[in-house]
């Protein structure tokens, strides 16, 4: 039996996530990379939830003002 590599943690919260349940949060502006973040599923759903919070045209967030916004 070989030596495991250690999960790589939670961008978030720090704890270890293993592949089969990690998700990658990639921001790219014009096509160039621009953050990129490993999340365990509890902080996905937090970041899926803060994600809808501000992009409804309701709440005042960024889908509330009239710039041009492009999501890819």
């Amino acid at each position: 039996m070989t030596d495991a590599e250690p999960d790589e943690p939670c961008s978030a919260c720090g704890d270890p996530t293993p592949d089969a349940l990690a998700r990658t949060i990639r921001l790219s502006v014009d096509r160039a990379n621009i953050d990129t973040q490993r999340l365990c599923p509890d902080c996905f759903a937090e970041w899926i939830d803060r994600y809808q919070r501000e992009m409804e045209p309701d709440s005042g967030g960024v889908a509330g003002n009239s710039s041009d916004i492009i999501v890819d």
